[in-house]
């Protein structure tokens, strides 16, 4: 086999690694409920700690996943503790939104941690021709909170905290504009993980 060859192997079985990890990651996704379930009741069968009071208008329920300590290595520091940018740069992390389409006003982003790591969740405009997951990571692992409208980071409370615990809740009430919003995790290296998901509102 020539030294080429031999160097093609190590790449082939990355690559064939990351496609059955990412394969596996939305198996676990699906079945622990992260895509379809949302709101307060499914909330309380995933045994939150808390869960939102009733929104003011428009109702938008958000979980937040990740592979938490299947991923975490020797190295790594243990669940909730913040993360360097990069040790969750294969996506390994969600943000699903329950509807992703409301019209506009105010509407209520109630958030769940179904993950063991703590998150939180900004409400920022997507400029024009822009999609969700496209803004720039700084070398802090975060993006700019520019222009943010609300945040939900309190742990069994409403508005900007210290991040949400494993199992709990969250929640922040915004007034919004016709036009497309991302909602995001800004803890330092989630936003390059995958947690993101665009909000559409309408007239």
């Amino acid at each position: 086999m020539t030294p080429r060859r031999r160097g093609m192997w190590p790449a082939i079985a990355l690559a064939a690694a990351a496609v059955v990890l990412g394969i596996a990651t939305t198996a676990l996704m699906a079945a622990s409920g992260a895509f379809h379930r949302t709101g307060p009741a499914s909330w309380r069968a995933q045994g939150a700690r808390c869960s939102a009071p009733a929104a003011t208008g428009t109702a938008v329920d958000v979980t937040a996943w990740d592979m938490g300590g299947m991923m975490r290595g020797p190295n790594r520091p243990a669940p909730n503790h913040h993360l360097r940018p990069g040790w969750y740069g294969m996506g390994m992390m969600r943000l699903v939104a329950h509807p992703s389409t409301v019209p506009a006003g105010r509407v209520t982003v109630r958030v769940v941690n179904a993950g063991i790591l703590t998150h939180e969740v900004i409400v920022l405009p997507l400029p024009a021709g822009r999609s969700a997951g496209e803004r720039a990571v700084g070398s802090d692992g975060r993006v700019s909170e520019a222009g943010s409208l609300g945040e939900a980071s309190r742990t069994c409370g409403a508005g900007a905290g210290e991040g949400i615990a494993s199992g709990a809740a969250a929640w922040t009430t915004v007034t919004l504009r016709p036009g497309h919003y991302e909602l995001l995790c800004n803890v330092p290296g989630h936003y390059a993980a995958g947690m993101y998901t665009e909000l559409d509102v309408t007239r």
